[in-house]
């Protein structure tokens, strides 16, 4: 598979190019000459299909001949001993994404990712140096999966006192490799510093720079992952019982209330919270892809900046406004560019149904799930819960199962979600952070702060 540049389709480059590039030299993403499509052997067998099994068969084709089978093979197995369920939660499904290390769905890119650089830079000597704009998650994710890898130091950015205490024990707590930059601006700054980075031509003379967000292709692949398995295991008519992190109030456990859509044979409707917009990017390659999904809900919160294009056809990027669903606090989303790359205004239009969400609905939405279903939900995935439920009343949603994304697991916010549905059980996962101490550096929103950090 060759890589060009969404600004130039020119000068195509080898993926091993691509991802440890990150960004192509023009600023633009780097994205796929083709997407390729499922064998129908495997497509009549996601459904049953073991999830490294999956990631195996949709990885390979954006990878060969660079990383060997046998190697991707082993790659797959380590990097995802857990899975992503399926949970029944009411007439609904959940798509747990917390089930791992960090109990956040970046968990799923940022793993490969690592093991994807190490093998790709095997034998090299120079140090590679990756630079993260964060909103919350992708920097846990990021700081887990690439800590003590020998060769690699990791910068994170995120803005300072926008990410809950958890995120920030995740993300400036393993220290090594690791350097957490706490910096004074939106997270919107903190990527248009990364891009800055890239863009400098003395930072790039002097380092080995490569990104980790999901403006990287090498992140962004894997996630189409389980939504392929997701889809499979629901147009089956299964579902999963409930996993060592599943949030379900009290004792509940199996399989929910047993009253979940079951009607196989349908494709999926996935709803989508989304801010940086590289999920619902790679739910659309999973789609392009052939797995059975019939729709995305393009579910935002307040920076509503794809809902409004979905809805006019202009597209119009805005500084962002800070939310309790904080990961999803992006006005200018960087994947938008590889979506309109891709896929034209009436093939998105098609695929999309975009809607934005209040904090105020959030809330109420993180209670009244609590109260109906036996079921905790995280600031993010009570915006997917909500904007899902506002496109049924207005009838635009198919027939068919639908699946609610839980990006990230409610302990993680805490702080918003106790006083509203009570105390999440803790996963395994978040409880190792409890007395794990912070070490960041705060800087000004300017490069040279960036740079003076880099070359120290």
């Amino acid at each position: 598979m060759r890589y060009y540049s969404t600004r130039n389709a020119s000068g195509a480059v080898s993926y091993a190019q691509a991802a440890l590039a990150g960004i192509a030299p023009d600023g633009g993403l780097f994205i796929p000459e083709e997407i390729p499509s499922y064998s129908r052997s495997v497509l009549s067998s996601l459904g049953s299909m073991e999830f490294p099994d999956i990631a195996f068969e949709t990885i390979r084709p954006y990878v060969h001949p660079e990383i060997p089978d046998a190697v991707l093979g082993d790659m797959v197995r380590d990097a995802y001993p857990f899975g992503a369920p399926l949970i029944a939660v009411g007439k609904r499904f959940m798509l747990e994404l917390f089930h791992g290390p960090t109990a956040a769905f970046k968990d799923f890119g940022a793993r490969f990712m690592a093991r994807s650089f190490s093998y790709l830079r095997r034998g090299e000597s120079k140090p590679l140096t990756i630079l993260v704009a964060t909103s919350g998650d992708t920097g846990g994710a990021v700081a887990d999966g690439f800590s003590g890898v020998e060769g690699v130091s990791v910068t994170i950015l995120y803005p300072k006192g926008r990410v809950t205490p958890l995120q920030e024990k995740q993300i400036a707590g393993p220290g090594g490799n690791i350097t957490a930059l706490a910096v004074e601006g939106s997270f919107d700054d903190c990527q248009a510093l990364v891009k800055a980075a890239f863009a400098d031509e003395e930072l790039q003379k002097r380092l080995v720079l490569s990104s980790a967000n999901s403006i990287n292709i090498s992140r962004l692949i894997p996630q189409a992952v389980y939504y392929a398995a997701a889809a499979g295991r629901a147009v089956a008519g299964k579902s999963d019982p409930d996993g060592e992190a599943t949030p379900r109030a009290g004792t509940a456990a199996g399989h929910g209330s047993g009253t979940e859509d079951r009607r196989s044979g349908q494709g999926v409707s996935f709803s989508v919270p989304s801010g940086n917009f590289g999920n619902l990017t790679a739910g659309l390659y999973a789609k392009a892809m052939g797995a059975p999904i019939t729709l995305f809900i393009a579910a935002t919160n307040v920076n509503k900046t794809v809902p409004d294009y979905l809805e006019s056809g202009d597209y119009k990027p805005r500084p962002s406004q800070a939310t309790i669903s904080n990961a999803m606090d992006v006005g200018a989303p960087s994947n938008f560019e590889r979506m309109a790359s891709h896929w034209s205004y009436e093939e998105l239009n098609k695929s999309i149904q975009g809607v934005w969400v209040s904090d105020e609905a959030t809330r109420e939405t993180i209670a009244q799930v609590r109260r109906e279903a036996a079921y905790f939900l995280d600031p993010h995935g009570a915006v997917g819960w909500k904007g899902a439920c506002e496109l049924d009343k207005q009838g635009k949603l198919p027939g068919g199962p639908l699946a609610i994304l839980g990006t990230a697991h409610p302990a993680k916010f805490i702080e918003v979600v106790e006083p509203l549905a009570g105390r999440p059980p803790l996963p395994p996962s978040l409880a190792r952070l409890e007395g794990r101490s912070v070490v960041c550096k705060t800087i000004a929103n300017k490069l040279e702060a960036l740079k003076e950090i880099l070359y120290a």
